[in-house]
Order: structure tokens, then sequence, then C-alpha cells
């Protein structure tokens, strides 16, 4: 694992995925299993910026936005112990991509279909706001999903599966030993699900509860992935 410069212990794990993926949700539901904090990235930004995304997006442009969020993830990636999401386009950045390196990270991945569904095609993420938010939803699946996989450590396949049941499987999957160093020690037990982790619907950016409750098997690889250490 990737040692801190502050002497911060580094994140237990870091996930990315795309809008709709359940980043915050799932990230939250883990945390609480694992007894530690959560920290999005996105709410950094706003709080820093002192507006939504959105407004960065309006006011300042796509490519300011960018910056001041690889600034974010990079002190974040520091300084953050606990469970750690980024936004769906911190994986852009090459600079981000090597950050990730050493951590465990976690992609959540997400169809087409269900993607646009949880987002609810909201003008409150910038980049669906457009005249067709399933085209660019394709677009940027087509774009960033060998991103993803270039930093994950492990894949997890979102689609019909409840919040709970993807935190299981994220944990599942990280306490593989085959993983070697970036494998995790999972607790036995872990506290009872609440209710918002079971229901459907999509909210601000990626606090959206997954489906209940029907549990499917994590999607085949389709193909080679990228050889990124995580």
């Amino acid at each position: 694992m990737s040692e801190a410069r502050t002497g911060t212990p580094p994140p237990v794990m870091v996930f990315v995925g795309p809008p709709g993926s359940g980043k915050s949700t799932v990230g939250r539901v883990v945390a609480r299993r694992l007894g530690v904090g959560f920290t999005d990235t996105d709410a950094l930004i706003e709080a820093r910026a002192g507006m939504s995304i959105a407004d960065m997006f309006a006011q300042d442009g796509e490519e300011a936005f960018r910056a001041v969020e690889r600034e974010v993830v990079a002190a974040a990636l520091r300084q953050t112990d606990g469970v750690l999401a980024l936004g769906g386009g911190a994986v852009l950045s090459a600079a981000t991509r090597t950050a990730l390196r050493g951590h465990r990270v976690v992609y959540l991945a997400v169809g087409l279909a269900d993607g646009l569904r949880r987002t609810g095609m909201s003008t409150a993420r910038p980049l669906l706001a457009g005249v067709n938010p399933r085209a660019t939803f394709r677009a940027m699946l087509e774009a960033r999903v060998p991103l993803y996989r270039e930093v994950g450590t492990v894949e997890v396949d979102t689609a019909r599966r409840s919040a709970n049941q993807v935190a299981s499987a994220v944990l599942a999957a990280l306490a593989d030993p085959a993983l070697g160093e970036l494998a995790l020690e999972v607790p036995s037990t872990a506290p009872e699900p609440r209710p918002g982790d079971a229901l459907d619907g999509p909210t601000p950016r990626d606090e959206v509860p997954l489906p209940d409750p029907v549990l499917r098997e994590a999607a085949p690889d389709p193909g080679p992935r990228s050889s990124g250490p995580g």
C-alpha cells in the first residue's frame, strides 16, 4: 500500500466509476461495515469552491473544474484515511491515475440503461445536461471504462444489486489473498443494513441506492484489462 507523505494512513480503498454506479452510497455502506470514515471528493471540491459542481462547470468550464479536481484528489489520497470516493471523471487525469498506483481501487461498473435511470439524466450532472443524455452517457462509458479498468484493483458489477449486496461483493473481492499486499482483512461481522441502503431512484451525484433484491454475479471480463496496479 502507498504510504501518505503526511504520515496519515492511506485510504482503506478508493471507489471509481461512472455517474450512477453508486460510489458514494456503496462507499458509505462499506465504511460503516469497516468502522472507518467516508470521504467524497466531489463534496470536498464543492466545499472548497463554495458552489455546486454544476455551477463550476457553468461559470468556469470543465477545464478549470478538472484542475481543481486534480488538486483535491491528490490531497485526499495523501491526507484521507478510511473510504474515499472519486468523481466519475477523476480518472481522466493521467496524474490522478498515477497517484492511484498502490492503492486498493474499486471500480463499480454500471451499464448504460442503469446509469441513466439512476442519475435520472439530471442537469445536476453537468456532462449529462445536453440534448441527448443517452448518447453522452454512452460516449462517456466508451472513453472512461478503459481508464477505470486501468486503475482498478477489482471490478464489481452493480447491475440488479442493492447497495448492501454490492458492498458485500466489494469486500469479498478485496479479501482475495491473490491480491497480495492489497488484500483486505475484512471483519467477520457487519452492521445491519439500513433501509436507505436498498432503495432505488436518482439523488444528487452518486448517492443512489441500487436496485434490490436480485443478486447477479459479477459480469465476466469481456477482454484483457490494462495492467494498472490499482
